[in-house]
């Protein structure tokens, strides 16, 4: 029976029509729920099967059948994967990725305003025409009447 905590199971699929080796290897993105991937020697290709139908015919090999077996397909397997990696790169796991952004520039910092030396720079507010209070004080007068 195949074992998903391994890293590479290499096995084989016995089936109606006919028996053939398989590599289950755990470093390939997870297929969609249900489902795994394994690479198929008849096909040359990686397969994803429904698990609970193709885990009861998945049979272990013994030492020697298995170094036999990635003898003769270990390089078919290597670029099979090589193929279907590069096509599914959008569902690796991206915690697993190393960070390799830019380090971050340092915001400048803002120089300080520099400071009026002399008063012209500065409005004065409080020159205001005498004229103008008196037009109040006149408002103010019309208001008693």
């Amino acid at each position: 029976m195949y074992n998903t905590a391994k890293k590479l199971w290499v096995g084989e699929l016995r089936t109606s029509k006919g028996n053939t080796i398989v590599v289950y290897d755990g470093q390939l993105p997870q297929a969609s729920p249900g489902r795994v991937y394994m690479f198929h020697t008849v096909r040359n290709t990686i397969v994803e099967f429904v698990e609970d139908i193709v885990k009861v015919n998945l049979h272990d090999l013994d030492d020697e059948q298995t170094k036999a077996a990635m003898a003769e397909f270990g390089d078919a397997w290597k670029a099979a994967r090589a193929e279907f990696m590069s096509k599914h790169q959008s569902r690796i796991d991206l915690s697993k990725v190393p960070d390799t952004a830019p380090p971050r520039k340092a915001k400048p910092v803002a120089e300080p305003d520099e400071v009026a030396d002399s008063d012209d720079d500065i409005p004065d507010f409080d020159d205001s025409d005498d004229d103008d209070d008196d037009n109040f004080d006149e408002m103010g007068d019309n208001l008693d009447d």
